[in-house]
């Protein structure tokens, strides 16, 4: 299949402007928010890691290296984290890639800091992680991408065979206790108690099927599947085939994107979301690419891509990404609507370059 091209120019080129962007207009330690080892970094920074593998610009591993040796010091001390939230071990997965680069031994002393915290994460009965441990037997769709990739790069790169057993289960559970039999898409969490408002009092799901909160399922399966064979690689690719294809039919057959509120777009204040459409797209291009869903979805992911680059905007030479919906807990359908509507907020940045970096590598053909 040929290369995409919007107005001239490959996918690949407007995530390298998106990254100048974002390095003008922050010093990496300033990475919002600062001074704090969070998943919004590490969502951008993940991405950007994507886009210098492809490129070999070493200006975005240098700004990567500075962001994380901002937050980890000499000793590989995480200076200042969460451990009881799955949202503050995620940017962990970046100290790999410095590692393997550097061989400096305290991205390894951070990441075996960051694997006690996960084996000694809050489980339900179930053996699913609570998304935080404040959310007694909650599950959120968002637990399994900040969670899982580095579980399981991690049981590979240190021989740990017996960690990706966890991996495989919190996919399984939450495709289990949260799939709606009918739609095949996903809700956004499960309370197994049934104890919060938002719990439907037989299923504990939430009401609604959020988009970006789906988006992270198929990337975070597909990322894991890297470092895995056999029945868990075939177990996460089921999973992630059978979610993509729920998601497909709700494309928007007008811009290529899909809603904020995925299964009912068109209805009073709902809005095309960016990020959940760049998490959607790539994760349909690296389905294909490992041979979890056949090519002809392809042209599902080209439309999403020429979609979401047709609508950047620009400051001067900035590209702005707009409609990022802001980082969201669990609401009905008015709540998800009604949230802000942001400006290259980082989970839009970071999923941006992840969908222009597979872009690369299905269409491009460059094989990294």
């Amino acid at each position: 299949m040929s290369s995409i091209t919007v107005n001239g120019k490959q996918p690949l080129e407007y995530a390298l402007a998106a990254c100048e962007t974002m390095m003008r207009r922050y010093a990496p330690g300033n990475l919002p928010p600062a001074g704090r080892f969070h998943y919004h970094q590490g969502v951008f920074l993940s991405g950007m890691h994507g886009i210098y593998r492809i490129t070999g610009e070493r200006k975005l591993f240098d700004y990567i290296k500075a962001w994380v040796d901002s937050i980890v010091n000499e000793y590989g001390d995480i200076l200042n984290f969460n451990p009881g939230q799955l949202d503050d071990l995620q940017p962990g997965v970046l100290l790999f890639p410095l590692y393997a680069e550097t061989k400096d031994e305290r991205y390894r002393q951070a990441m075996d800091t960051i694997i006690w915290f996960y084996e000694h994460f809050p489980k339900n009965s179930l053996g699913g992680f609570w998304h935080n441990a404040m959310g007694r037997d909650q599950m959120w769709l968002d637990g399994l991408y900040m969670a899982g990739p580095f579980i399981a790069q991690y049981a590979k790169e240190f021989d740990r065979p017996e960690l990706l057993d966890v991996v495989v289960l919190q996919a399984e559970l939450m495709e289990r206790l949260t799939r709606d039999g009918t739609t095949g898409l996903w809700y956004h969490a499960v309370d197994l108690q049934k104890r919060h408002a938002w719990a439907d009092k037989d299923t504990g799901c939430s009401p609604e099927f959020w988009g970006r909160a789906m988006g992270w399922v198929p990337v975070a399966l597909l990322n894991e599947m890297d470092f895995m064979d056999g029945q868990r690689r075939e177990t996460l690719a089921r999973i992630a085939r059978g979610l993509l294809e729920a998601l497909i039919p709700y494309q928007d057959d007008a811009t290529g994107l899909w809603y904020q509120v995925v299964d009912k777009g068109g209805q009073p204040g709902n809005w095309l979301e960016t990020s959940c459409s760049c998490l959607y797209a790539a994760g349909i291009c690296k389905a294909v690419r490992v041979g979890a869903l056949p090519a002809e979805t392809l042209q599902t992911a080209e439309k999403a891509i020429k979609g979401v680059i047709g609508r950047l905007a620009y400051d001067g030479d900035d590209v702005l990404i707009n409609d990022i919906c802001e980082g969201t807990w669990i609401g009905d359908y008015d709540f998800y609507c009604n949230r802000k509507r942001c400006v290259n907020d980082l989970h839009g940045v970071g999923a941006f370059l992840l969908i222009c970096a597979e872009a690369e590598r299905v269409f491009g053909k460059k094989v990294i």
